[in-house]
């Protein structure tokens, strides 16, 4: 009697995992310490983990002092005076000294499992949005950066969402139409003058793309321009709803006196 291999395929897969965590000990995706389980960070690191939980703005996930300060319709003085073009943003970690380090990692340091530890807590901060028919989309990196780079950190983290909730993933959906400078230091207007036009649909994707849902991903949102530019693409080209969702956010606590950042 044959015996399929496919039943003991988990098993092999358990043991050959901790044949490799005693030859090589998992440690810390943070500080480099021995952990229990690979893709994890330590007891000390953790206590670091600066969530973004409720109440956040509903547009560009920035935190409230409290709910007084969130007000009824929970969006920042921001998004309400200069409303950006998705429909809902949502953000997993503060950007601080401790996520940069993980996000740093990621998009220069060749720390790509990173990616899946921070689209857990993606997961979680945007599990209402992350239905089956919605198509995860990344933020695009120009031809030239992901040539040397190797890899879309953006798209890393789509694929590991979509893994996670069986849903539709289309890191090749976007692209940039001209190599633009580092936005790091320039003020908002700036950033929109140098992306205009800068991100299309790519032909292959615009027919199945109408009346879609579509949640675009990213590693850090600081302005909103890249993502604004990106939604504004797949708007024109007949996506019926565009959300966003961030493994980090700069941000201040925002309340109606003190704005967020956005825009």
């Amino acid at each position: 009697m044959s015996i399929s291999f496919r039943l003991f395929s988990p098993y092999l897969h358990k043991v050959a995992g901790q044949v490799l965590d005693l030859l090589l000990p998992p440690h810390c995706l943070s500080c480099g310490e021995e952990v229990e389980q690979a893709g994890h960070v330590c007891a000390a690191c953790f206590t670091h983990l600066n969530l973004i939980s409720a109440p956040a703005c509903r547009k560009c996930g920035t935190p409230f002092t409290s709910e007084a300060a969130a007000g009824d319709d929970l969006t920042c003085q921001n998004c309400l005076d200069a409303p950006p073009p998705w429909d809902s943003g949502r953000a997993a970690l503060v950007y601080d000294d401790w996520s940069r380090r993980l996000v740093l990692g990621l998009k220069y340091g060749d720390r790509t499992e990173n990616a899946a530890f921070l689209a857990r807590y993606m997961h979680l901060s945007a599990r209402d949005l992350l239905i089956r028919d919605a198509i995860l989309v990344p933020v695009p990196l120009h031809r030239r950066r992901l040539f040397a780079r190797r890899y879309n950190q953006s798209a890393l983290l789509a694929g590991e969402l979509a893994r996670m909730g069986g849903m539709t993933h289309w890191p090749d959906a976007l692209m940039r139409t001209c190599h633009t400078r580092p936005l790091g230091h320039l003020a908002l207007p700036q950033r929109r003058a140098v992306l205009h036009g800068a991100i299309t649909v790519r032909s292959h994707r615009m027919a199945a793309l109408r009346g879609r849902h579509v949640i675009l991903v990213d590693d850090v949102m600081t302005t909103g321009s890249t993502l604004a530019a990106c939604t504004v693409a797949l708007r024109d080209h007949g996506a019926a709803r565009v959300d966003v969702l961030s493994a980090t956010r700069v941000c201040v606590t925002a309340d109606r006196r003190h704005p967020a950042s956005y825009p």
